[in-house]
């Protein structure tokens, strides 16, 4: 009975060195998918364009674009404001045609996903398949907290969330969280929070007479954040997570790491 524990305890031992000797687990990738193009749109130019054929997802590199859905009748609704890391277009995977234009506000460098690429990654590599999964629910999570702050909440609220949304972004990002560009137009702003712009106007004044903000021109710094949670109503450890990113900052889609 003793040589049986003994031999038992051996063999535990040894699996448990071959476990801790044993390579870390990887993903095996049958494909290597060459690394995305880049594409250079100038400020007031169109990266894509409402009814215009999907073929192409875009990886914002550097720049901001604006998308905005226009009515028959003219009339403008910004739909979003894109940084670097933002993706563009994904509106056009369930109709094969962009739902909405996407213009950019500065000159705008993009990476190039052509869309069955984007596919196959998915398909090849199970880390591919989550990112894309995750960014698609992002965006309907952030589209239905969007709508639900135009019908809930009051107008500073959606002043105070854009300021700290913005803030976020670039923070995570690695710049400055409270000192950055707001590229927009005052107009584009109010559109897009469902203000008019003596709306804005006046918010960002009564903000930078009250301290919590400084405005000069397009340069925002935000002074006082705890006074910014409070007018937003969050707490200033709310979980409000960004994803990870599909593609490195070379272009190369993004697969699952050896495990350290």
């Amino acid at each position: 009975m003793e040589n049986a524990v003994t031999a038992a305890h051996l063999l535990h031992r040894n699996d448990r060195r071959a476990a801790a000797n044993s390579p870390a687990p990887v993903e095996i990738m049958p494909l290597q998918l060459p690394a995305c193009s880049r594409r250079s749109v100038r400020r007031g130019e169109a990266l894509c364009s409402a009814g215009e054929s999907f073929r192409m997802l875009y990886v914002v590199r550097c720049g901001t674009l604006k998308s905005f859905l226009m009515s028959h009748h003219g009339l403008v609704q910004v739909t979003g404001f894109r940084i670097a890391g933002d993706i563009v277009g994904l509106d056009g995977i369930s109709t094969g045609a962009y739902q909405t234009d996407a213009i950019a506000l500065e000159d705008t460098e993009v990476f190039v996903l052509p869309f069955p690429q984007c596919e196959l990654w998915s398909r090849e590599s199970a880390y591919g398949q989550h990112l894309l999964m995750r960014t698609l629910a992002q965006e309907i999570a952030g589209n239905r907290k969007h709508m639900l702050a135009l019908g809930t909440m009051r107008a500073e609220q959606r002043m105070a969330m854009f300021l700290l949304d913005f803030s976020r972004r670039y923070e995570h990002l690695g710049y400055s969280r409270s000192r950055f560009l707001l590229r927009m137009t005052r107009k584009d702003l109010g559109s897009y929070l469902g203000l008019t712009l003596e709306t804005v106007s006046r918010l960002l004044s009564r903000l930078q007479r009250e301290g919590t903000i400084q405005v000069q021109g397009k340069s925002v710094a935000l002074l006082d954040f705890p006074a910014l949670w409070r007018l937003a109503g969050v707490a200033s450890d709310c979980p409000n997570p960004i994803l990870e990113p599909i593609i490195d900052r070379l272009g190369n889609f993004l697969f699952a790491a050896r495990a350290r």
